[in-house]
């Protein structure tokens, strides 16, 4: 007689106990890095790219929308994502991470952030930006290879460089 095809009864539990791991596994790997990512914004917002910085392989990528605005462009490698931060910092903006979802194995896992910013005017306080963003990268083992962003309204980033600009909030450099 011939065995059936497929799994015995007696596998089922086991199965299922090791569907329900790996999904208890992947939920604490989202949680864990939600954790950090908002630790590090918070860093961020007080002023120290740092620790933001340090999730980056030396040779990432980090790919903004092009337009006439100091963020524009590419920023290929660690030094190019500082002074990209910097800029970032000395404009004022603050941001927060609303939400993250996960996908892949660690060596290659992918993240998308929603990820909202706002800057104020350093005298009045008023409100000079926000945005909402969804943020794209791929990480290996940790760091981030390359990363992309985007924003609901590029206008707005053209605007707030104009008006940091009018503030006498220059660009960082080298």
């Amino acid at each position: 007689m011939r065995r059936p095809r497929g799994p015995r009864t007696g596998d089922l539990p086991i199965a299922a106990a090791g569907v329900a791991g790996a999904s208890l596994a992947r939920a604490a790997l989202r949680q864990a890095i939600l954790l950090k990512l908002r630790h590090d914004v918070r860093s961020l917002n007080a002023g120290d790219y740092r620790p933001l910085l340090a999730g980056y392989r030396d040779d990432a990528v980090l790919r903004f929308n092009d337009g006439a605005h100091r963020w524009a462009g590419e920023h290929r490698g660690k030094p190019a994502i500082e002074r990209f931060l910097r800029d970032f910092v000395g404009a004022g903006l603050q941001g927060e991470v609303i939400d993250l979802a996960i996908g892949g194995p660690l060596w290659r896992l992918r993240l998308f952030v929603r990820f909202d910013d706002y800057a104020l005017a350093p005298a009045s306080g008023e409100q000079i930006y926000s945005n909402r963003t969804a943020l794209v990268a791929q990480t290996s083992w940790g760091r981030i290879v390359w990363q992309e962003d985007f924003y609901e309204d590029t206008g707005r980033i053209v605007a707030l460089d104009a008006r940091l600009s009018e503030l006498g909030i220059a660009p960082a450099r080298g």
